[in-house]
């Protein structure tokens, strides 16, 4: 584009005529978008760095001893912990971890610390146990659907499989019976 076309181009979107101050040289914008590109390819190269998690003191984490501390000292010396034991209540674990990616990828895990604190029935602490990145599982899902044990049905299938099984022998019911048994509405 030359600089005429962009003096006439300025003037029939503005109004009025460019003044000197207004136009850059065509070297000058290649150069700037040039640069611009530069900059911007090289902040894709960037090392992201991000925490997660809960923020581990260790001088807080040492203090908890077993036999020692009960429920309410390691929550009021620990805080709320990440996850709770689903059955029993019986454990609370800490998780943190340090993730790295560039600025394109997936995030990767750097480090990561679980402390899973053990309590007996009374409340008390019984085993602190600390894991690392070693326990981390990589699961990769396949495709889009997750593969059952059985036959493999269609679409159709699935949608009309069940026509003519409503009141069928070996379907459930009373035998003669519709509805499940009734006999009343």
């Amino acid at each position: 584009m030359t600089v005429e076309r962009i003096d006439r181009l300025y003037t029939r979107l503005c109004g009025r005529d460019p003044g000197p101050e207004m136009m850059m040289s065509v070297p000058t914008t290649r150069a700037l978008g040039l640069g611009l590109a530069m900059a911007l390819a090289a902040s894709a190269c960037t090392p992201l760095r991000s925490h997660q998690g809960y923020v581990v003191d260790v001088d807080l984490v040492n203090s908890i001893q077993p036999g020692v501390d009960n429920r309410q000292s390691v929550l009021q010396t620990l805080g709320t912990p990440t996850i709770t034991s689903q059955f029993n209540g019986g454990d609370w674990y800490y998780v943190a971890r340090d993730s790295r990616n560039l600025g394109y990828t997936l995030p990767q895990p750097s480090s990561q610390i679980t402390l899973q604190i053990s309590f007996d029935q009374a409340g008390n602490v019984t085993t602190i146990r600390r894991a690392g990145l070693d326990q981390v599982a990589d699961i990769s899902p396949y495709g889009k659907t997750t593969p059952t044990l059985g036959r493999q049905r269609g679409f159709f299938q699935d949608l009309f499989g069940n026509i003519g099984a409503v009141g069928a022998p070996g379907a459930g019911g009373a035998p003669g019976q519709g509805g499940g048994g009734r006999t009343r509405p």
